[in-house]
C-alpha cells in the first residue's frame, strides 16, 4: 500500500479549492441582472398594496406596544400605537401582499410604448368600481403573474425590515425611498397609476 505525499495532497486541495472557486463565480453569473421592469413593478405594487390595506383600517384602533414589565411601583408601563402602521400589523400585511400580485399584468402606455405591470382588477371596496381600459394589457394566460409574484415574494424577503421601518414611520415618500435603487428616472411615475 502506498502513501501519498504531501505535494500530492497539497496539489490535491489547491484543486479543490479552485474548483470551488470557479463553481461560486459560475452561480453568481447565472443569477444574471434582475429584470428592471419586473422588479420595479413589483416594488411599486406592493407600496401600492400596503398604503391600500393600511388605508383600509380604522384611523382609532390601536395596539399595545413595549415590554409590558412591571414596575418597582407595581404598575405596567406600555404604549399604544396606531394599528395601521404598526410593526406587527405591517408584518401580517406583508405575508399576504404578494397574492394580490394576480391583479396586475403587464402595460403597455400607448404613447411611450413603456411597459410596466400594473393593476386591472377593481379594488372590492374602490371608488369607481369599474375595470380599467384593458386594451393596452398584455395577458398571458394564469402563469402571468408568476413571475410578478417572484419578484414580489424575493423583494419582501430582501427588504422587509426597510419595508416595515418606512411605513411605519412615514406616510408620504415610500414608494420613492424603497423602488428608487429598482426603478430608474425614466420609468419615474405616480402611485395613482398603479
Amino acid at each position: 500500500m502506498r502513501c501519498a505525499s504531501p505535494q500530492t495532497i497539497t496539489m490535491a486541495s489547491w484543486i479543490i479549492q479552485m474548483m470551488v472557486m470557479m463553481v461560486s463565480v459560475f452561480i453568481k453569473a447565472s443569477h444574471g441582472k434582475r429584470d428592471q421592469v419586473l422588479y420595479c413593478s413589483a416594488c411599486r405594487a406592493i407600496v401600492d398594496e400596503l398604503n391600500y390595506s393600511i388605508s383600509q383600517v380604522d384611523p382609532r384602533k390601536t395596539i399595545d406596544v413595549g415590554g409590558f414589565r412591571v414596575n418597582p411601583d407595581g404598575s405596567v408601563k406600555n404604549k399604544q400605537v396606531p394599528l395601521a402602521r404598526s410593526e406587527t400589523h405591517l408584518s401580517e400585511l406583508l405575508e399576504e401582499v404578494c397574492k394580490s400580485m394576480s391583479d396586475y399584468a403587464l402595460h403597455l402606455d400607448p404613447d411611450t410604448q413603456q411597459k410596466q405591470y400594473r393593476r386591472f382588477a377593481p379594488r372590492s371596496t374602490g371608488t369607481d368600481g369599474g375595470f380599467p381600459d384593458l386594451k393596452n394589457f398584455q395577458f398571458d394566460g394564469p402563469e402571468a403573474s408568476t413571475g410578478l409574484t417572484f419578484a414580489c415574494e424575493t423583494l419582501v424577503e430582501e427588504l422587509e425590515d426597510d419595508i416595515i421601518s418606512t411605513f411605519s414611520k412615514r406616510a408620504d415618500g415610500v414608494e420613492e425611498q424603497l423602488c428608487s435603487s429598482l426603478c430608474d428616472q425614466s420609468g419615474s411615475r405616480t402611485n395613482q397609476e398603479l
